[in-house]
């Protein structure tokens, strides 16, 4: 196919997909899964290319998606079925690594903004199960907002590489902090991070959020923040770290 017109279909396909989400939040919540099995993943193994997501990726399991919601959002989404961040199959000891895969997937959001972004500007997000609108598992990847950028900047040289609560909230609440090293997040999966190392979580995984952000540290080169919240319903946090996304990437702007 010449490359014009696979640029063509693949612009497209990602509007079309985008409106297809739209429509899926606000009405069906299974939308995003039917999008990926009934149509992604059929044209992929077909045609070569799927004419309703940016990537199908079957040897690895997952499909990227643009989201209309916002100028720069992507999801990431399992080809298996995968209900959300509760899911057992995510700490099955041969479970893919999703966010490694969403955190290679990152440079879609460059694409879309027209411009180099640095790594502590992209951030990858999972709701919880009470802060999300699909029943299918989906990895937000976009821009962080500029505070909350600004505020893991400054605190980043106190965060560690165990768990600990972050000193300064973020958008009005409050999070526990890790560091992770490394250019990829191909040594460290933040479920299972969570799952092991944070009390009670491995059991009650669908209360919790997950949010990575790119990082540079003086010590170290190149790494993540990874941050978790807990649902408390009670006093109104649904633990949707989705929340410290921006999803039309002032940062780029």
């Amino acid at each position: 196919m010449p490359g014009g017109l696979r640029k063509v279909i693949v612009v497209a396909s990602l509007l079309l997909a985008g409106s297809c989400l739209v429509a899926a939040r606000a009405a069906d919540p299974n939308k995003l899964w039917q999008i990926v099995h009934d149509q992604c993943v059929p044209e992929q193994r077909q045609d070569g290319y799927s004419r309703h997501c940016a990537e199908v990726n079957l040897a690895a399991g997952y499909a990227v998606l643009k989201d209309r919601n916002g100028a720069t959002q992507f999801l990431l989404i399992p080809t298996q079925r995968i209900t959300g961040i509760e899911g057992p199959a995510l700490l099955r000891h041969d479970a893919p690594n999703y966010f490694a895969a969403a955190w290679q997937e990152r440079d879609r959001v460059a694409w879309a903004a027209l411009r180099p972004l640095p790594r502590e500007s992209l951030s990858l997000a999972i709701n919880s199960e009470f802060g999300r609108s699909q029943n299918q598992l989906h990895i937000h990847i976009d821009c962080v907002r500029a505070d909350v950028r600004e505020t893991l900047w400054r605190e980043r040289a106190q965060i560690g590489r165990h768990w600990a609560w972050l000193p300064a909230p973020l958008r009005g609440r409050r999070y526990r902090a890790m560091r992770l090293d490394g250019d990829t997040l191909d040594g460290g999966n933040p479920f299972k991070l969570l799952a092991s190392s944070v009390p009670g979580a491995g059991a009650d995984m669908g209360r919790h959020t997950l949010v990575v952000v790119g990082m540079w540290y003086d010590d170290g080169g190149p790494g993540f923040v990874v941050l978790d919240d807990r649902a408390d319903l009670a006093h109104g946090d649904r633990a949707s770290g989705e929340d410290l996304q921006d999803h039309d990437c002032a940062l780029g702007r």
